[in-house]
């Protein structure tokens, strides 16, 4: 993705990488991943939600990079990873194993913080060997196990078939975005932020998500639509924490709770009130600190090699 449909200046401006490197999947998909600050720092990973991209988190990597070596890598068909015909969720899983396996020494241990679809890539990497070999500790922000569809609010109606169907149907759309204008802002603002994002979050916000292809995001909403990762949640051995926005209406918290009583190791639950679902943009200082506050306390130097 051209960094010109990005915000060109600001705390939502992506910062320049370090260095790019092209990650490996285990079907040959072949995963855009930029990495940020100095080699040797403790190590954040980042994964991105539905219809966004590594810009998403530009201010946590522009804060973070000053003494974090912070990756960032872009899903299937998001920024400027190709897209590929195998959307689903064990995709996912591979795709977050070749990052990591890409990325860090052995042994070396990261935080991985995944929003919204970025967060269902983590639970359904669960059990993968890279992860279990590299996850120090996981913060989940704005996101859900299963029934996504059923517990979205974005429609103001009952609970039941009706708003179920109509949700899918909306979120499903093989529309064209079309160009971010005004009326293009309020959606999205209604649909995915809450009532205290400033005009230059949903300016962010509206330039990535409007950036995703159609055929990406359609097919990526089959996936959510049928989500389970129900078992992939008590599979997180790793400490766990989660940020959750008070006003999401696509991930109530709902789930954040649901997730929390399933985890075997939850450090916190943050709920924010005023906050939709773009957390990392709408609250970026919060979440910023629930990594920083999570790297600190779980990742641990290497030992140092035994001489010769």
């Amino acid at each position: 993705m051209s960094r010109l449909t990005h915000v060109g200046s600001g705390p939502y401006a992506p910062p320049a990488a370090a260095r790019e490197l092209t990650a490996l999947s285990a079907d040959g998909a072949r995963l855009h991943v930029e990495v940020h600050g100095p080699d040797g720092a403790p190590a954040v990973v980042l994964a991105h939600g539905w219809t966004c991209s590594t810009a998403f988190w530009a201010a946590q990597i522009r804060d973070l990079s000053a003494d974090h070596r912070v990756i960032a890598y872009d899903q299937r068909g998001h920024g400027r990873t190709p897209a590929s015909p195998a959307c689903s969720t064990e995709a996912l899983a591979d795709d977050l194993e070749a990052v990591l396996t890409a990325t860090l020494g052995p042994g070396e241990q990261a935080v991985i913080a995944g929003h919204s679809m970025g967060g269902m890539t983590v639970m359904a990497a669960a059990t993968r060997p890279a992860f279990r070999a590299h996850a120090a500790a996981v913060l989940l922000c704005s996101t859900g196990s299963s029934r996504l569809v059923a517990e979205s609010t974005v429609l103001p109606l009952r609970p039941g078939r009706l708003r179920t169907w109509l949700t899918g149907r909306i979120l499903g759309s093989r529309a064209p975005l079309g160009p971010v204008t005004p009326l293009a802002r309020r959606i999205l603002r209604y649909g995915t932020m809450g009532p205290a994002s400033a005009p230059d979050m949903v300016e962010a916000c509206a330039r990535i998500v409007h950036a995703c292809p159609r055929a990406v995001r359609h097919s990526w909403s089959h996936v959510l639509d049928r989500l389970d990762l129900d078992d992939g949640v008590r599979q997180l051995r790793v400490p766990v924490g989660i940020v959750a926005g008070a006003d999401d209406r696509l991930t109530p918290p709902v789930h954040a709770r649901a997730i929390a009583a399933a985890l075997p190791h939850c450090v916190g639950v943050t709920e924010l009130p005023g906050v939709g679902h773009m957390t990392p943009v709408e609250a970026p200082g919060q979440v910023t600190r629930r990594i920083r506050d999570l790297a600190a306390a779980h990742i641990h130097a290497a030992p140092a090699e035994e001489s010769a």
